[in-house]
């Protein structure tokens, strides 16, 4: 069964990577481009964007936010390493979330 088309959203039409960044753009669009980098931070009215209520720490990492993960490769005692292992399968996930309560701590000033 073939899928109807939307009446009150019709598709947009795809634009190629290719075009999207490699269009040059007018001289009209750079000039105003220059202006508004020239303009000085004291003279832009940030009146109408609202006020930040939560503070960094509240937000909840691995939620909606993911950090970029690095291979690291360290040495650490034997009997550390087993009780981390022993606790499953997802042991390097729960040794990054110990040592991010750690680092939250310390920067809380604990």
């Amino acid at each position: 069964m073939a899928k109807r088309k939307s009446v009150s959203s019709p598709r947009e039409k795809r634009l190629a990577a290719s075009v999207l960044y490699t269009t040059p753009i007018a001289d009209r669009e750079r000039e105003e481009l220059e202006n508004v980098a020239k303009t000085p931070d004291a003279k832009i009215d940030f009146s109408d964007i609202r006020e930040l209520k939560r503070s960094e720490r509240t937000v909840l990492v691995g939620r909606f936010y993911r950090p970029v993960k690095q291979l690291v490769s360290i040495r650490m005692d034997a009997d550390l390493l087993a009780w981390f292992r022993a606790r499953g399968r997802k042991y390097q996930t729960y040794m990054n979330e110990v040592l991010r309560r750690e680092m939250q701590a310390h920067m809380q000033g604990r």
